[in-house]
């Protein structure tokens, strides 16, 4: 079977993708080699959850990083895509247990042994799954360095990394207002409790002061809180209640008192002033307990139920129940002043959406001021630099305002706490250990027991740049890959992940983990919706995949992917979504079968043994490429990802395949003698190669399978595989920018004629003469020397200098200036020609007319919506260009009436 055969008329990915893969990892293609002695290249992926199956999200990102990894691997880096997965705690478990669910069972019925084990059990399906769909999108990692963030090496560098940052006094516990989950029953972070708007409710109560005479009226959005009022606070400025302060109110529904005391960091503008301090349940109210010395209420269970700290009949009531009962017995008592209705920002969880209760709780905590300023000073002194820049603003004004985070976890999945308390009475030691201890380290008995809790899933993760590459041992990968070259990430982890690897490579190595931080956009569904399960608006990659083929997806949303951009793709019409990198696709492949065909199955023709046999058409071809290597190089080093392959796409389309290829047609065939084919087909080879390379790491398989088929130079030294060539380099010589300008007046001629082709309606099998007055000398020299071009690409039988003067016919002129005019007489039936025009230029007329004088209705324009009169504005402005094109075109065919 000859090359040309083994590439069929139809493009079918699903024929060439999943082998291609095969054999490339097969080879060993993706394996880096810290001992190479080339320059190290490294990506570390953002570690998939392993709760579900990849979505568009992971779509785009995996396919940046993929580009950005195929690209440093041609140009000769020893280029690392280090792969993995995140155990994903609260979101694992939270699958699990809805599994558990079903079966009528809870993780409390199993045990925590028994539940890890199921855990583990469901890990190891989805995360094969993942890996296999990030294979199928082409990502080329190195597999053989795939790592969980629970493995066996990450779950020692935890330990370690926790353990260091305790003996220095960054970790510590301590009972503070986290945010709480009483749906996943366990803390959140300040990043984990999203602020979502709401439309609430402004409640203003009154508290009656001891001894009668006044009242105190506070202001709150969660009335059922007061039953843990421990204090009313004011400004001590505040005139209003200056009088007041020393004296107590009673506290509705409880029967208890409580004080009316001053601070200063009240705000008396804000709401009546007077403000109720619920130190358990709000943490500004706790900040004000700590500097007067109250005394803390928690009033609520931990799925947010009312305690026994309240009175008896709100006992046991859902928070939510408890504040319309709350309500209602102040309304009875007269001491609900007012309800308002009250839109204002409310923190859920980000894994299950219930409401976030504020919470007092001993928690684990990282203090976080001192790891916050290394990394400030490291973006600040341009070690770590964002694209887009903007990206660096938001980083920077998070850590300036950055609060300690709680890191520990009420879940059993995840990285148990190494911490250990001794059982022993009178002892109560807490050790911290890197090992398993046997025996308390101050009175030696063995009654040690874990702590329950687990660390933060992104505890595990924020060591990911250097856990994954065998710290905290000293390996040849860390030596090497470390730091890491770029990181690609949504901005939506930009504080979760992105800015405490920063801190976290600063505090354990001693420098950042990555110079670069690209940050993509959002997929969005057409609607500008975030995609997502409840909306049923998401779209599988793996169904993209499997209708129109890797390289379609990846085409498509690297076209779209300005950085820090959100993209919109319709997920309910995946045909017209992903028509252009299925477009583009079979484009690639009808251009390349053809140079396949025609570049013969002999050897490959050496360029500069035919450089003196090479036509204007090569040396136009041979410039421009030159051009969009450096173009696409150049976008690729700034991150301009879209912009780069739209380059390469603009060349291969645009320039080869529908001029240079068109152009060339006649030589390759063997009409211009052998000499000028030998010359286009070395040309062709060259440009070929060359761009398919450009578009490798965007369309990495059907560019493989049409460069596989390519002739090789008969001295040998191909690369076997594309993955593995060398990335084009511009060469000098190629330059030609006479060649180009020559070429583009060509264009620019061959266009002019094709549109008065067009406009008149000249039949394509129909030869015309044209007539060129004031034409430049290069445009001259090339429109009297490619005559068979002018004739194949746009049926010019001769061409001629000078006007046509006197004669009937079409006319342009051209950007350089020269004046193109066809003689119409014998080519068209000129009467019905003008008859044809007079009809259309009376019924524009008829529309301009009408529409002018609505226009002129003064009525009409005053008292229609402004977009209806600016849209009949429009229509007058396209009716008067329509009536002078036709108009024009009516006088130059008068000359013959």
């Amino acid at each position: 079977m000859s090359k040309a055969e083994a590439l069929p008329p139809q493009y079918d990915p699903r024929a060439v993708e999943t082998e291609l893969y095969r054999r490339a990892e097969a080879r060993g293609y993706f394996h880096a080699d810290p001992g190479s002695g080339r320059d190290a290249y490294t990506i570390v992926i953002p570690p998939p959850n392993v709760t579900a199956a990849l979505h568009m999200g992971h779509g785009l990102n995996n396919t940046v990083q993929d580009v950005l990894i195929r690209w440093r691997r041609m140009q000769g880096r020893e280029a690392l895509w280090m792969p993995g997965t995140d155990h994903a705690g609260i979101a694992t478990q939270n699958v699990v247990e809805r599994q558990l669910a079903k079966e009528g069972q809870s993780r409390f019925d199993l045990g925590r042994d028994a539940f890890v084990a199921r855990v583990w059990e469901w890990v190891g399906t989805t995360e094969a799954n993942i890996l296999d769909q990030l294979r199928a999108i082409g990502s080329s990692c190195d597999w053989e360095r795939t790592r969980f963030t629970l493995d066996e090496g990450l779950s020692r560098a935890v330990r370690e990394a926790f353990v260091r940052l305790y003996e220095k006094g960054l970790v510590y516990r301590g009972n503070r207002i986290i945010h709480w989950c009483p749906r996943c029953l366990t803390a959140l972070s300040d990043e984990e409790a999203e602020p979502e708007q709401v439309a609430g409710k402004l409640y203003h109560l009154r508290y009656p002061l001891v001894g009668g005479g006044a009242e105190v009226v506070v202001a709150t959005t969660r009335p059922e809180t007061m039953l843990g009022d421990t204090a009313v606070v004011v400004h001590p400025e505040d005139d209003r209640y200056r009088q007041l302060v020393g004296r107590e109110v009673e506290l509705p529904l409880t029967g208890r008192r409580i004080p009316v005391l001053a601070d200063a960091h009240v705000d008396p503008e804000f709401g009546t002033g007077a403000v109720k301090v619920t130190p358990a349940h709000d943490p500004n109210d706790f900040e004000i307990a700590g500097r007067l010395g109250l005394p803390s209420l928690n009033i609520f269970t931990a799925e947010a139920a009312l305690n026994d700290e309240v009175p008896e009949e709100f006992r046991g009531l859902d928070r939510f129940e408890a504040r319309q009962r709350v309500v209602s017995r102040l309304g009875e008592q007269g001491l609900l002043e007012r309800i308002e209705e009250h839109e204002h920002t409310v923190p859920h969880c980000y894994r299950c959406g219930t409401v976030v209760e504020p919470r007092l709780s001993e928690q684990w905590f990282v203090r976080m001021r001192p790891l916050a300023e290394p990394a400030l000073a490291a973006y600040r002194e341009g070690r770590v630099r964002f694209t887009p820049e903007r990206y660096g603003n938001t980083y920077e004004q998070w850590l300036e305002n950055i609060r300690d985070w709680c890191i520990s976890r009420q879940l059993w999945w995840g990285h148990r706490i190494p911490v250990w308390y001794c059982q022993t009475p009178d002892c109560g030691e807490t050790v911290v250990a890197r090992e398993d201890p046997t025996h308390c380290t101050r009175c030696g008995r063995d009654s040690l027991e874990q702590d329950p809790d687990v660390l933060d899933t992104w505890f595990s993760s924020w060591l990911w740049p250097f856990s994954t590459l065998g710290w905290p041992d000293a390996t040849p990968e860390l030596r090497v890959f470390y730091p890491n070259s770029t990181l690609v990430s949504a901005y939506d982890i930009l504080f979760f992940w992105i800015a405490r690897m920063i801190m976290a490579g600063l505090e354990f190595i001693g420098d950042v983990p990555f110079r670069d931080v690209y940050v993509t956009g959002l997929v969005r569904d057409h609607l500008g919706r975030k995609m997502s399960k409840s909306l049923g608006n998401g779209i599988d990659p793996i169904e993209v995949v499997s209708k129109f083929g890797a390289d379609a997806l990846r085409y498509t949303v690297m076209a779209g992917a300005a950085a820090g951009t959100d993209q919109r793709l319709n997920y309910q019409d995946l045909e017209t979504t992903f028509a252009p990198g299925r477009n583009f696709a079979n484009k690639l492949w009808n251009a390349g079968r053809f140079a396949v065909i025609n570049l013969g199955e002999g050897p490959r023709v050496p360029l500069e043994t035919v450089s003196a046999q090479l036509e204007l058409a090569d040396r136009w071809v041979l410039s421009r490429l030159a051009q969009a290597i450096t173009e696409t190089t150049d976008h690729l080093e700034r991150f301009r990802l879209n912009d780069a392959i739209g380059t390469a796409y603009a060349f291969f389309w645009g320039d080869l395949a529908d001029w240079y290829l068109e152009a060339s047609k006649p030589r390759l065939y063997g009409d211009m003698g052998d000499a000028s084919r030998d010359a286009a087909r070395a040309t062709l080879a060259e440009v070929l190669d060359s761009v398919l390379r450009l578009l490798h790491p965007f369309m990495p398989f059907i560019t493989e399978t049409v460069w596989d088929r390519l002739p090789r130079f008969a001295t040998g030294g191909a690369p076997e595989s594309l993955v593995i060539a060398a990335w084009p380099v511009r060469q000098p010589e190629w330059a030609d920018p006479a060649a180009e300008r020559q070429f583009e007046g060509l264009r620019d001629a061959i266009g002019a004629v094709r549109n008065i082709r067009t406009e008149y309606k000249i039949p394509p099998a129909q030869r015309v003469h044209l007539q060129v007055g004031d034409a430049p000398p290069e445009l001259r020299e090339a429109l009297a020397s490619e005559g068979r071009m002018l004739y194949d690409l746009a049926r010019v039988e001769a061409v001629g200098f000078g006007r046509g003067d006197g004669e009937v016919g079409a006319s342009a002129v051209l950007r350089s200036g020269a004046e193109l005019f066809i003689p119409l007489a014998g080519v068209l039936d000129l009467d019905r020609e003008r008859a044809r025009l007079r009809g259309e230029l009376e019924h524009i007329a008829n529309l301009l007319r009408g529409t002018e004088a609505k226009l002129g209705n003064q009525g009409f324009v005053a008292r229609a919506p402004a977009n209806v009169v600016e849209r009949e504005r429009t229509k007058l402005a396209s009716y008067q260009e329509q009536h002078d094109k036709l108009a024009a075109k009516l006088t130059a065919l008068a000359g013959s009436a």
